[in-house]
């Protein structure tokens, strides 16, 4: 693996197409490197999610470090283990990918997701509302890695439904849930006597119809 990386560039998709891991080459507008390519993006946003949080745990100065406090040391810790994970969960499904033969995801990965939504939504008021993406820094960077989720999440089954062979059902179903890990993730690291939930209120845009 060394000796592979070790050349960046090769000239060989100067033509358009990407070398697979058996030796073929496909071009680059296959739907199937809409997906790697999305779950890359993904992957790169919870790596900014990760310098966030280490962000706010470390530098003094930073306000945001305030809006952590409401988690014990030891969870944020936990939480920053679970980006880990997850990180190194991306990047296997881009392993798989590249190589239908590799399984790099199961059933255990997805059962791991689900407890840890639960585990954070026990710490959660109920939702009564609408949440707007925004809010902290952190939480504000977790609504957007789960948005590039969603759009992983509709090219994966756009995939799966024109070529079922290119990509396993247990990776479709783990970037689902991965969106809703980081909708849940971004209520759980909101601090509420920090920075309040932004609820969607109807009442808002009612001035524009008032001023006709």
């Amino acid at each position: 693996m060394g000796n592979r990386l070790s050349k960046i560039y090769t000239r060989t998709g100067d033509d358009g197409s990407t070398g697979m891991a058996d030796g073929s080459r496909v071009s680059k507008a296959d739907d199937l490197f809409n997906v790697m390519g999305d779950i890359d993006e993904l992957n790169s946003h919870i790596g900014l999610v990760r310098a966030h949080l280490m962000q706010a745990m470390t530098d003094n100065e930073m306000p945001q470090k305030q809006l952590l406090t409401h988690l014990p040391s030891q969870t944020v810790s936990d939480f920053d283990q679970a980006l880990v994970i997850i990180q190194h969960l991306l990047f296997n499904i881009g392993g798989e990918l590249a190589m239908p033969e590799y399984e790099g995801i199961t059933a255990t990965h997805i059962d791991w997701l689900e407890q840890q939504i639960d585990t954070m939504n026990t710490t959660l008021p109920p939702l009564k509302d609408f949440i707007l993406p925004t809010g902290s820094v952190l939480v504000s960077q977790l609504h957007v890695a789960r948005s590039v989720c969603r759009r992983a999440e509709r090219q994966a089954v756009s995939l799966q439904q024109q070529r079922p062979q290119a990509i396993r059902g247990t990776a479709v179903s783990i970037i689902n849930r991965l969106s809703d890990w980081l909708f849940v993730a971004a209520r759980f690291c909101t601090d509420p006597e920090q920075v309040s939930e932004v609820l969607w209120n109807s009442q808002v845009l009612q001035v524009f119809t008032e001023d006709k």
